[in-house]
């Protein structure tokens, strides 16, 4: 048997074999969903026959990267894995959707041949278009990416988002399949919204080709027409019929009907289709020969450890002198061009916000690695994860009320898939002042708390946050660094130099004694640590013990040693009270039994209206004369 060449036609033996590979995919679909009597089996089987094409006759050679945005299909992508002999078969069918396997309901990084887990519907097209760009970016020979849509999938606001993003950059290596079968979950796609999907994607600068989601011959011309693209992306419109190939099902689905996309079917009524699906020997041995010829085989999943260090260049970190007056957000995008200018895998993504986030340098000096994303904060999550997954060292910026709702479920995908992502958000807290309540984010950190593969950090002046910047670029792994917008003073040390100095070296976790005292700890972190240090140098010397907390989620001794020297704490944040630092510390004390004798938190207890920084920092009790209140309350002890 040959594996054919995409310049050739299939043969009437090529499209036999498939038809024999399918067939066997279909039986390990119908079983999985069977056994587990849980998934999505309608979709699954209507995909089935471009899966099978796709991995046979291209993915088995060259290991391009496929991502399935759809990721409920996953029985689909496992029988296709399991033929291919990437992955045992009885296992997969044992152990779909059961503890202790890795065969999850939606498609998971941790089954080898799965570039990305998906499920959230949006989020891995996006993920795609991300590995489609580093292609673009990384030197050597440029791989396609494929992707796989469902038609209901793309209603979703983000797959417009990823389609601009995509013809914008001339993805002309990036292929999608849309799974058109005009059926998503509950009803028909002409019930629940009707959409003209195959204009919208033309409108939005893309080639879209209309294949016959069943004929292997009409998939394999719509393949090798996309591959020829040079200046778009290209969409495959796969027509296809949902349950496809199991008789009932397909019923069903040729009716645009629901029943069958997230049902599965009781032991009786699967018992004749898997009879007549199981393999012969004769086919058995056909597949086992087709495996012979592949020359491609998936790696096993890497996940390297959360905060590991990685080989890159961080440079010699600047030194922003005491009497120098600037904000975090320019000292972010001074570190992020050096680390640019040394290492080509450090790309700078913002949503419309370059003068803002003062991505800006790295666009002036270096356009090639300035993604744009536009008004798209989704897209450029999504779009980093496949970025960092690729290669790349993404740092995505945006302001923190926006990374954090509106690209929340972008961010929790890329967590759950243990990217390393580099989220660093300006405009945070209060300190936006003018903007008002919309664009105050006071909540920003709550949402990233709850992440298990996302590190928290809050830089207190610019030479802590051009060192926390340069640590986050050579350390694995998703991190969300918040930072305010207002000009703040360099934090200096008893004798009024930098404390934060060239010798200065961060940790994530960090927490840094700035001012020593015995009668109250004050544990702040961000812009409000100036205050802090304000009322601290006011007092009598060594009355109240100044510490920096850079992190909501880890902390080290310097500040439990501090608590129990001291007895009381005072927590100042330019966030609420209710899911940031100060919760987050009394959440250890309660676990670590550290009792102080005194516990009082100072945030943002309510949504404020416009004003600027200070004025706002006065209103909530957060500035040195509101400090300096609550300092001498706790000492009185009231």
């Amino acid at each position: 048997m040959r594996i054919p060449k995409l310049s050739d036609n299939l043969t009437k033996a090529d499209i036999a074999f498939l038809e024999t590979f399918s067939k066997s995919c279909r039986h390990s679909i119908l079983a999985m969903v069977t056994n587990a009597q849980s998934g999505h089996p309608g979709g699954s089987l209507g995909c089935i026959d471009y899966l099978s094409l796709l991995y046979t006759y291209i993915i088995g050679k060259t290991g391009d990267p496929v991502i399935v945005s759809n990721g409920h299909i996953s029985p689909a992508v496992y029988a296709v894995l399991a033929e291919m002999g990437y992955i045992p078969k009885h296992e997969v069918i044992k152990g779909f959707r059961k503890i202790g396997f890795p065969y999850e309901g939606h498609v998971a990084r941790h089954v080898p041949g799965v570039w990305y887990g998906t499920g959230p519907l949006g989020a891995g097209v996006g993920a795609a278009s991300g590995f489609a760009l580093a292609e673009k970016l990384l030197p050597g020979k440029t791989k396609n990416v494929y992707a796989l849509i469902g038609d209901g999938e793309s209603q979703e606001g983000q797959v417009y988002e990823m389609m601009n993003f995509a013809a914008k950059y001339t993805l002309n290596n990036f292929i999608v399949f849309m799974d058109y079968n005009l059926v998503q979950l509950s009803d028909g796609v002409n019930e629940i919204m009707p959409v003209h999907y195959k204009a919208h994607f033309q409108a939005a600068g893309w080639e879209v080709i209309d294949v016959a989601g069943h004929d292997y011959q009409d998939m394999w011309r719509g393949l090798r027409h996309a591959q020829k693209s040079k200046t778009k992306p290209v969409l495959l419109l796969g027509h296809t019929i949902m349950g496809k190939g199991v008789d009932f099902m397909e019923k069903t689905g040729k009716a645009h009907q629901a029943d069958w996309h997230g049902k599965a079917p009781k032991a009786d009524q699967a018992k004749a289709m898997l009879e007549t699906l199981n393999p012969t020997a004769e086919e058995k041995k056909l597949i086992t020969q087709y495996r012979k010829k592949i020359t491609w085989q998936p790696k096993k999943p890497s996940f390297p450890k959360l905060g590991s260090k990685m080989s890159v260049k961080t440079g010699i970190p600047r030194l922003y002198e005491a009497d120098q007056l600037t904000d975090c957000r320019s000292a972010y995008g001074m570190a992020l061009l050096d680390l640019a200018k040394t290492n080509t895998n450090v790309v700078a993504l913002t949503a419309d916000l370059a003068d803002s986030v003062k991505t800006s340098y790295v666009k002036e000096e270096i356009p090639k690695r300035h993604i744009e994303c536009g008004i798209a904060e989704q897209q450029m999550v999504s779009c980093s994860g496949g970025l960092s997954l690729s290669g790349m060292i993404p740092f995505c910026s945006t302001f923190g009320a926006f990374m954090t709702s509106r690209a929340k479920d972008q961010a929790r995908v890329n967590d759950i898939n243990e990217a390393n992502v580099k989220m660093v958000a300006t405009h945070c807290g209060l300190s936006v002042g003018e903007d008002g309540p919309t664009h105050q984010a006071i909540d920003d950190m709550g949402s990233m708390l709850g992440l298990f593969n996302t590190m928290v950090i809050e830089p207190a002046d610019p030479n802590h946050c051009d060192r926390i910047i340069r640590h986050i670029a050579s350390h694995y792994g998703n991190f969300y660094v918040r930072m305010g917008r207002h000009k703040i003073p360099v934090l200096t040390d008893k004798n009024g130099a930098p404390f934060y100095d060239q010798d200065y070296v961060y940790e994530y976790g960090k927490c840094d004694l700035l001012r020593k005292g015995s009668s109250i700890t004050l544990a702040t972190s961000g812009a409000v640590a100036n205050e802090a240090l304000k009322v601290v140098d006011g007092m009598k010397k060594g009355t109240a013990e100044l510490v920096i907390v850079s992190s909501p989620k880890k902390f080290d001794a310097t500040l439990w040693t501090s608590i129990k020297k001291t007895g009381r704490v005072l927590v100042v944040e330019d966030h609420n009270t209710m899911s940031g630092m100060g919760a987050m510390i009394a959440r250890e004390l309660e676990l670590t039994n550290i009792c102080p004798n005194a516990f009082h938190m100072l945030g943002v207890e309510q949504y404020q209206l416009s004003g600027t920084a200070p004025d706002l920092y006065h209103a909530v009790g957060i500035d040195a004369d509101g400090i300096e209140k609550a300092v001498k309350k706790m000492l009185a002890g009231k």
